[in-house]
């Protein structure tokens, strides 16, 4: 999703684009994210407003593309069920209201207007926060719209290219080598390769750090039933996947699973959390999953996005975050005019990878 971005904001800006991709589109971490877009719970101010800025880059691509199939808003619900972390929500609700975030407190009938097949057993007395500028993506659907429109724009899209080291002549990196394509030359090379950024890089002391953690996801078959936004409740997280399915998520799942997991729609982990999605939608009761995926976020070691160049190199550019979903549209945007316009994005100060290399300060 941000490489898409990025690439659509450079061409129209009038850059010559060429996107190397190893292998589709939208294939790699954004097709095994939840996808929500949402600035809950992401301190300090200034993350917080980063994640704004891209809820509302989002929503503006309304006037620019007219039609956003990607997107799915609605909001987001939110209970708990054990004191200390009913604390920590109502300390975050009121911090993200005095933010002029969008974050309510409604009653169980409500909750039932908006989301009748939601169990009210499944709530119990637990206060219900809702966001209503909070919505779910189709990350494919976006990536594969952004790049459409960065080909109108004269931008060429390569896949199934691996990108194997940059190519560095005297401080400058002046292009790519790739596995079976050869040498790719550029004035600017944008890495937007994610968790694997540093894959595609040789030399060591140009690698940002990285702590990927992984994420488990479980779809459901298509089911009877009329969930409209993303829930997350105590038993698990949930949101609609399109075509009746449902795609499921627990936070509780991730931190258990080793790494080397198969994606086994049959497995324990995947058998669990239907089972925990049935509590709260009991018109799935029964159902099996029907399928399972694995990805690992692209987390920079301190947990905050690293974009912008890299100290000691000219003509490189890095773009790494997590987050991704809620802010590659704004991402995007930024990149180009930091590289075509010259101007220095202000709400990108605080997240430069310069932070991570010592000589930078």
């Amino acid at each position: 999703m941000v490489g898409a971005s990025v690439a659509y904001r450079l061409a129209e800006a009038g850059a010559a684009v060429t996107v190397l991709e190893r292998d589709l589109p939208g294939g790699g971490t954004s097709a095994t994210s939840f996808s929500w877009t949402n600035s809950n719970n992401k301190p300090p101010r200034t993350y917080h407003d980063l994640n704004v800025a891209g809820m509302r880059a989002h929503a503006a691509l309304r006037a620019e593309f007219g039609d956003i199939p990607w997107w799915h808003g609605g909001g987001s619900l939110e209970w708990e069920f054990d004191e200390p972390e009913r604390r920590a929500q109502r300390e975050r609700v009121e911090r993200l209201r005095a933010w002029g975030y969008a974050a309510e407190w409604i009653t169980p009938a409500q909750l039932r207007e908006i989301e009748p097949d939601v169990s009210l057993d499944a709530v119990r007395d637990a206060p219900i926060a809702y966001f209503p500028d909070e919505g779910w993506l189709d990350p494919v659907v976006f990536a594969h719209a952004m790049l459409a429109a960065a080909a109108l724009h004269g931008a060429r899209i390569q896949t199934g290219v691996r990108v194997t080291n940059l190519v560095l002549e005297a401080g400058r990196i002046a292009g790519v080598d790739t596995a079976g394509r050869g040498r790719v030359t550029a004035d600017i090379v944008v890495n937007c390769a994610g968790r694997w950024a540093n894959e595609a890089v040789q030399a060591t002391e140009l690698h940002i750090p990285l702590a990927p953690t992984i994420g488990f996801l479980v779809f459901t078959p298509p089911v009877p039933g009329r969930l409209r936004r993303v829930v997350r409740a105590p038993q698990c997280h949930l949101r609609p996947d399109g075509a009746g399915r449902l795609m499921l998520h627990r936070d509780e799942t991730d931190e258990g699973l080793p790494r080397d997991i198969r994606p086994d729609p049959r497995s324990p982990e995947a058998l669990d959390l239907v089972r925990r999605a049935a509590q709260i939608l009991p018109g799935i009761a029964g159902v099996l999953p029907e399928a399972v995926r694995i990805g690992f976020r692209p987390y920079p070691a301190d947990g905050y996005s690293a974009v912008g160049p890299i100290p000691g190199v000219s003509g490189y550019y890095i773009v790494v975050t997590h987050s991704g979903v809620t802010l590659a549209p704004f991402l995007g945007r930024a990149v180009a005019e930091e590289l075509i316009g010259g101007r220095d994005t202000p709400e990108l100060a605080p997240f430069r990878p310069s932070r991570f290399f010592k000589s930078a300060g």
